[in-house]
């Protein structure tokens, strides 16, 4: 079973029926994927898998990362909010002199131009997983 879904935060969208189903996969390979904007990092990764699932849950289930795209134009209204919000926040970290990390730049970029980090080549590791 293969699930992917976009990171809100560090929330990946939708995983909770994974989650409140999980029972009911245990003679199953449960895969886990989720799409973001962020370049792959280790720490961050954990970070995702840690705030989305116990320690039994990440036993059954195999997560992957793919990076994914933006388009600030495309999003619902509520998103736009949000985003926004994230926007004045990175704004006053540059007003205060504060220096921005390498993915609070992207952002801050992505707000103007939309961004696609998606490659068929990225879900090779989850075609080999299923394989395997």
């Amino acid at each position: 079973m293969i699930y992917g879904g976009g990171l809100y935060v560090v929330g990946i969208n939708g995983v909770k029926y994974i989650k409140q189903n999980l029972n009911k996969l245990n003679d199953k390979k449960v895969i886990v994927f989720a799409t973001g904007v962020s370049p792959f990092r280790e720490e961050a990764i954990s970070e995702v898998k840690n705030k989305n699932f116990t320690s039994e849950e990440q036993k059954h289930i195999q997560f992957f990362y793919l990076r994914g795209g933006f388009d600030y134009n495309k999003l619902k209204t509520f998103d736009k909010v949000l985003m926004t919000l994230l926007k004045w926040k990175i704004k006053w970290k540059i007003k205060r002199k504060k220096e921005l990390t390498p993915d609070e730049r992207g952002m801050l970029a992505s707000y103007d131009q939309s961004v696609n980090f998606t490659r068929k080549k990225n879900i090779d590791e989850i075609i080999a997983y299923v394989n395997s």
